[in-house]
C-alpha cells in the first residue's frame, strides 16, 4: 500500500480560506506527486459541481471526474489535514484525502478509512495529529 499513500503525500497542519483552495491544495498534491496531469487537478472543481466528495465526519475525497480518468498517470492517494476545518458547502472538512486511480487499488484505504471514522479517538486522531507516520498506520498503509 505504501506506493498508494506514502509520507510524501501527507501533508498536516494546512489552512485553506475555502472549499476552492483546499481543492487547489489537493489537486497540486496529486500533480507532484506524478499521479495526475493537471487537467485532471482542474476536473475535481468539476465533479464538485456534479456532486459533493464530502463523505461526512469531516471527510472529502475529491476526485475527477469520469471523463478525466485518462489523466491519471499512477494509483495515488494523498492526505490534506486542515486543523481548522474548511467550509465544504456547509459541512466543515478537516481532511481531504484526493484519490488518483482508474481502478480499485485505493480501495484498502478508503476501508481502513471507514473503520477509522466510526472509532471518534481515532477520527480525533487524524483530524489533529501532527505525526505522518500515525496517519499511514491507523490507514493501514503501514503493517
Amino acid at each position: 500500500m505504501s506506493e498508494i499513500l506514502g509520507l510524501g503525500e501527507i501533508r498536516l497542519g494546512l489552512s485553506a480560506s475555502d472549499k476552492s483552495d483546499a481543492l487547489r491544495q489537493c489537486g497540486a498534491l496529486l500533480v507532484a506527486a506524478g499521479a495526475a496531469t493537471q487537467a485532471y487537478a482542474d476536473a475535481m472543481f468539476d465533479r464538485e459541481l456534479q456532486v459533493s466528495t464530502y463523505m461526512g465526519e469531516g471527510v472529502a475525497i475529491p476526485h475527477g471526474t469520469n471523463e478525466s480518468r485518462d489523466e491519471i498517470i499512477a494509483a495515488k492517494l494523498g492526505f490534506l489535514q486542515f486543523p481548522e476545518g474548511v467550509d465544504w458547502d456547509g459541512n466543515i472538512v478537516h481532511v481531504c484525502i484526493p484519490i488518483a486511480s482508474r481502478t480499485d487499488e485505493h480501495v484498502d484505504i478508503l476501508a481502513s478509512l471507514a473503520e477509522v471514522l466510526m472509532d471518534p479517538e481515532a477520527a480525533e486522531t487524524l483530524r489533529t495529529t501532527n505525526d505522518p507516520e500515525a496517519v499511514l498506520r491507523l490507514l493501514g498503509a503501514v503493517n
